[in-house]
C-alpha cells in the first residue's frame, strides 16, 4: 500500500553513521583534537627552524621525510594502494595542487606578509571548502551551518585583530594577502577534489599516493635550495623541529585529515580548523604570559560558537559518492 510518500533517492540519503552518534565520533573528533594542536604547535616549531634553513630547503627536506614515512605506514600495515588507472589524471593534478602548488603558496606568502595577515587569509578555507563542495554536489548545507561558518570567520578575524600587533593591510603586503589566499583556495580545493577519492580507497593510499606525486614536485622546486642551503650551521634543535614538521604536521597531519574527512565530510571537518589559532592564543597566554585582549576572548567564543552550529546544522552527503561518474 502507497504511503504518498515519494522513494528517497539512495544518492542523497544521509548515512547512518552520518546521521547518529556512533563510537567512531569519538575517535573521529580525538583525531581532529590531535591534528590541531599538531598544527597549532607547528607555527611555532616551523618558525625557529626557518632561522637557519631557507623556506624551500625546509618545505623540501620534510616533505620528502613525510613520504618515506608514509612508504613505511604503507608496508607496515600492508594496505594496497591499488587505483584505477582512470584516476590517475586527477590523482596527479591532486598531487601538485595540494603538495607543490600549496606549499610554495603558503611560504611565499607567509615570507611577504605578517603573520597576522596570513592567518586571516587561511582562515577562509572553511568558507572556500563549503562553498566548492556545494558547487560540486558533494554536501548540501542548511542555513545554520552556513551561518556558522560565518560566525567562526568572523571570531578569527577577532582574535586576529585582537592581537597586540593587529592586522595591517596595504600596499607593501598585498602580494603576500593575496598569495597566501591563493594557498588557502588551492587547500580547499584539494581536500574537495580529493574526497571522493578517499572515500572510495581510504585516506592513507589516497595521502600517499597524492604525497608522493606532489613531493616530487616540490623536492624539484626545492633542489636549488637544497644544494645552496649552509648545512653545516644549522643547529640541532631545527633539526629536530624539522623532524617534528616532517613526521607530524605533514605525515599524521595527513592522515587525521582525511580520516576526518571521510567521517564528518568536506565542511565540518575544515571548520574544525579554526580552533587553531584559539590553541595558539591559549599556549601563547601560558607559556609566553601573553595575555588575551577582550576582542581575542570574544572572538574565541565566536569559533567556538560558530563550529557548534556547523556540527549541530543540516549537512547532506551522497552516499556513496562518484568519482568520476560510473
Amino acid at each position: 500500500m502507497s504511503t504518498g510518500s515519494p522513494p528517497k533517492s539512495p544518492e542523497l540519503a544521509i548515512s547512518k553513521r552520518d546521521a547518529v552518534s556512533s563510537p567512531h565520533e569519538w575517535w573521529t573528533f580525538g583525531a581532529l583534537t590531535l591534528l590541531i594542536f599538531i598544527w597549532a604547535a607547528n607555527f611555532s616549531i616551523a618558525k625557529f627552524a626557518l632561522a637557519d634553513i631557507s623556506p624551500l630547503a625546509f618545505n623540501g627536506l620534510r616533505f620528502a621525510l613525510a613520504s618515506l614515512l608514509l612508504y613505511l605506514f604503507v608496508s607496515l600495515s600492508r594496505t594496497k594502494v591499488r587505483m584505477a588507472r582512470r584516476h590517475l589524471p586527477a590523482l596527479i593534478a591532486l598531487g601538485v595542487l595540494g603538495n607543490t602548488v600549496y606549499q610554495v603558496l603558503f611560504i611565499y606568502g607567509l615570507d611577504w606578509t605578517l603573520a597576522g595577515n596570513a592567518a586571516l587569509m587561511l582562515a577562509t578555507t572553511p568558507i572556500f571548502t563549503t562553498i566548492l563542495s556545494v558547487s560540486f554536489g558533494q554536501e548540501r548545507v542548511g542555513r545554520l551551518a552556513w551561518g556558522g561558518v560565518a560566525v567562526s570567520f568572523i571570531g578569527i578575524a577577532l582574535v586576529v585583530w585582537g592581537g597586540s600587533r593587529g592586522v595591517q593591510f596595504g600596499s607593501e603586503t598585498v602580494r603576500g594577502d593575496l598569495t597566501t589566499l591563493a594557498a588557502s583556495l588551492a587547500w580547499s580545493s584539494y581536500t574537495v577534489g580529493s574526497s571522493p577519492l578517499v572515500r572510495r580507497y581510504g585516506p592513507l593510499p589516497v595521502t600517499a599516493v597524492t604525497m608522493w606525486i606532489g613531493g616530487l614536485g616540490l623536492l624539484a622546486v626545492s633542489a636549488p635550495s637544497i644544494v645552496a642551503q649552509e648545512w653545516s650551521t644549522v643547529r640541532p634543535m631545527s633539526w629536530v623541529a624539522l623532524l617534528f614538521s616532517g613526521t607530524f604536521a605533514i605525515a599524521v597531519a595527513y592522515l587525521l585529515w582525511y580520516y576526518s574527512i571521510k567521517r564528518l565530510g568536506n565542511t565540518r571537518t575544515a571548520v574544525y580548523t579554526n580552533f587553531i589559532p584559539v590553541v595558539a592564543l591559549i599556549i601563547a597566554w601560558l607559556v609566553l604570559a601573553e595575555v588575551p585582549t577582550w576582542l581575542q576572548l570574544l572572538g574565541a567564543a565566536g569559533i567556538l560558537g560558530g563550529t557548534l552550529m556547523v556540527r549541530l546544522g543540516k549537512i547532506e552527503r551522497p552516499y556513496p559518492p562518484r568519482y568520476p561518474a560510473e
